[in-house]
């Protein structure tokens, strides 16, 4: 009987030091990488790699500008009949050129998805009552989206908000049923000039940066508090910037600026200047000519680079505005490589493709404009091959009003919605 008391503490303690040791062995097992660690614990899967889509960087797109929708045209320079939009709108369905929206645009251009080849973007400037009650319907119609740009004193009970301006209500239901809603300043006056024409005042220089911050990022947070939305898109009143605006707006979170020179945009076309074709009563030759543009376009065509024009000291310089309507148009292409002397081309809005000269050993290309400009801004688009790749700039100045030609655009003064 004493024996066997004696030998139950013995077996106790042996089957603790083979569990003790067992514990050893598992751990060594797993720190060495045996297969005794595989079957221990199991190796937890490899996160599988997200990667952006190869998006197709030979698509091209136009992007379309209208204000207001009238029966009766009075200002032909911002105006546009029902009737006249519709049928523009079906051109577009008839030939097969696809309207998706500013956002789908610019996640193409991020890299994030692909766009058909030929597209357009159909945006409306200002805020008009017509843009809620005539065209709104029409895109309904055809199932296009667009985008509004809005100037936030424009809207009714703003200061500039008349009788025919758009509602807050109109804006969130437009909203509500997924249009776009982006920024066009606060009280919409060029922005390069220190004088606010609202208040009448000339600005010093503190009291312009106070007022270019409250019409460039003060318009965004108006925009996002009322409505509750993101704001990522700011179009430029009139076409007017500098690089000081530009500056300004990407400061503020905008991710795109629009102008009103329309040409084609590529993969590469820089967000901080992307042009639209402005749609007047005045020039419906502009909406035919963007649509000829974008339908020779059918995909898989070469990929044209876009170069900087600060790289190019182009005379006038981007957003500059010059003092005559025949100004001298000259850039130094020297920072594109090699040029093939045959393949440089300048194109000047309302003039068309002009005869430039290109020294070869300055590799600077100049013309000298000859016709006065009929309009306060003017777009020159600058092309030529460099080792084979096509590479295109293009930069926009001003022409001041006592200089030009009498012209129908309208004048850049704000004006209340009557």
């Amino acid at each position: 009987m004493m024996i066997r008391f004696a030998i139950v503490p013995l077996l106790l303690a042996l089957n603790f030091s083979m569990c003790k040791r067992g514990e050893t062995v598992s751990q060594n097992s797993q720190s060495s990488g045996s297969p005794a660690a595989a079957t221990a614990a199991p190796v937890a899967a490899a996160s599988p790699k997200i990667t952006k889509p190869v998006v197709d960087q030979t698509a091209q797109t136009i992007i379309f500008c209208y204000h207001r929708l009238v029966d009766k045209i009075r200002y032909p320079g911002t105006e546009i009949t029902p009737a006249a939009f519709e049928t523009q709108m079906k051109e577009l369905k008839d030939r097969g050129i696809t309207v998706i929206s500013m956002q789908d645009l610019l996640a193409w251009k991020r890299g994030e998805k692909n766009i058909p080849p030929r597209c357009a973007v159909i945006s409306f400037d200002d805020g008009w009552k017509s843009q809620y009650e005539v065209a709104w319907p029409i895109m309904k119609k055809f199932g296009y989206p667009f985008t509004m740009f809005i100037y936030t004193e424009g809207v009714a009970g703003g200061s500039l908000g008349g009788g025919q301006a758009i509602t807050w209500e109109q804006l969130a239901d437009m909203r509500d049923n997924g249009v776009d809603i982006e920024a066009h300043t606060a009280t919409h006056q060029d922005l390069r000039k220190p004088y606010d024409k609202v208040a009448r005042k000339r600005l010093s220089p503190p009291e312009y940066e106070q007022w270019l911050q409250n019409e460039i990022v003060g318009c965004k947070q108006l925009l996002e508090q009322r409505l509750g939305i993101k704001v990522n898109c700011f179009a430029v009143p009139y076409g007017f910037y500098n690089e000081h605006i530009k500056e300004v707006a990407r400061n503020a979170g905008y991710e795109a600026i629009f102008t009103v020179y329309g040409q084609p945009l590529t993969y590469n076309a820089p967000l901080n200047s992307l042009g639209r074709y402005m749609i007047e009563a005045n020039k419906p030759k502009v909406f035919a000519d963007a649509v000829k543009m974008i339908g020779t376009s059918t995909g898989g065509a070469a990929a044209v680079a876009e170069v900087a024009t600060t790289n190019l000291a182009t005379q006038p310089a981007d957003g500059e505005t010059v003092r005559t309507a025949l100004p001298l148009i000259r850039a130094n292409l020297s920072a594109m490589g090699p040029v093939d002397p045959g393949s440089v081309q300048l194109r000047v809005s309302g003039l068309g493709l002009v005869p430039a000269s290109f020294d070869v050993k300055t590799q600077i290309v100049s013309y000298q404009v000859t016709q006065k400009l009929r309009e306060k801004t003017c777009t020159v688009i600058l092309s030529a091959k460099s080792s084979g790749k096509k590479i295109e700039t293009h930069w926009t100045f001003g022409v001041e009003e006592t200089a030009a030609a009498t012209s129908t655009s309208p004048t850049p003064t704000p004006t209340p919605k009557k």
